[in-house]
């Protein structure tokens, strides 16, 4: 544990030591449910805390939407969960007007009725199924925290967060996701396969008659709180060139991009991965009970946070080399 930070006045010091202990509440409760997962649950409340929003990518049966719902159920938040499907309509997500009688005047009048994106957290369940224009209208929601229609505006109430889920594998009949939209989740989360060990224990733990009953750990209130108290865990002059230079060198335009970036990306990070990275690396710092942001900090969430803004090309692909690998072989390099 890093010693007090002078710059860190002592309510503060206090309050990030009573976030480490609701960090390891949380993934306790999480963990009777969920097998295993680790390093998920911890991405996910690196997000969560860091207000942002988490694209989970794995293959069918990994338990990616049972997570997200049990994270809502260990917040005391309201929960929605949007299905999207090849026919499901902008309307469908953010709310639409609907004609209502006046039972005092007997005037009919048109009246908003709020869609589920109207929620604290909101599960985009194969957020790829649906075409552009049903994703597009996340957007204004996850970047401003309001949504427009028939020219009014509405806001959403905070915390907001979205979740959504992609399968990798079944491409047919899904749209890929635009890279103005990818750019707005903090992290692209990858669920992997469980271990052998873990997979003994699905299946010996969830074939039986066990309902495990999740508690609620933080309210709405709370969870504001800490998200302002991370943004003032003070960062290092040097962690913030390390950041800089890692996004930077991720495009292919720059002189100072190294020469294997300018053969194999067609397109690089923006500053938004930046921001991100900073802003996870003291979500990170205060979950593991830090006072300031280190190394180490910027490195576990590199991966995550550059993997969906670096695109390779043709080249790239025809060595094998994915978007994962060149983002690792940056941070190595770097």
């Amino acid at each position: 544990m890093e010693p007090a930070n002078p710059s860190l006045p002592a309510d503060d010091v206090a309050a990030i030591d009573r976030l480490g202990t609701i960090y390891k509440e949380l993934s306790a409760e999480l963990s009777k449910v969920i097998i295993g997962q680790q390093r998920v649950v911890e991405l996910l409340s690196i997000a969560l805390f860091s207000r942002g929003h988490a694209l989970l990518m794995g293959v069918p049966g990994l338990a990616k939407t049972l997570l997200i719902s049990s994270v809502a159920k260990t917040l005391d938040l309201s929960f929605n969960r949007i299905q999207f499907t090849p026919d499901l309509m902008p309307a469908d997500i953010t709310g639409t007007d609907i004609i209502q009688d006046d039972s005092a005047g007997g005037k009919r009048q048109f009246e908003f009725i709020k869609g589920p994106v109207f929620a604290n957290i909101v599960l985009a369940d194969e957020i790829n199924r649906a075409p552009a224009k049903t994703q597009s209208a996340l957007l204004e929601a996850m970047q401003e925290y309001r949504v427009t229609v028939m020219g009014r505006t509405f806001t959403l109430l905070p915390p907001f967060f979205v979740l959504a889920t992609q399968n990798p594998i079944e491409q047919e009949g899904t749209y890929p996701l635009p890279e103005a939209q990818l750019d707005r989740f903090m992290f692209l989360i990858e669920v992997d396969y469980p271990t052998e060990d873990e997979e003994m224990r699905i299946a010996r733990e969830t074939t039986g008659n066990r309902s495990e009953e999740l508690k609620h750990i933080l309210s709405g209130d709370e969870i504001i709180f800490y998200q302002d108290l991370v943004r003032r865990v003070p960062v290092p002059e040097h962690i913030y060139e390390y950041a800089v230079k890692l996004v930077r060198s991720t495009r292919p335009s720059l002189e100072t991009s190294p020469e294997w970036v300018k053969q194999y990306v067609a397109w690089g990070a923006g500053p938004r991965a930046v921001q991100f990275l900073i802003l996870g690396a003291k979500t990170r710092a205060a979950l593991q009970g830090s006072y300031i942001v280190r190394k180490e900090d910027i490195d576990a969430i590199v991966e995550p946070v550059l993997m969906h803004r670096v695109v390779t090309n043709f080249a790239a692909e025809s060595q094998g080399l994915t978007p994962r690998k060149a983002v690792a072989r940056l941070a190595a390099e770097v």
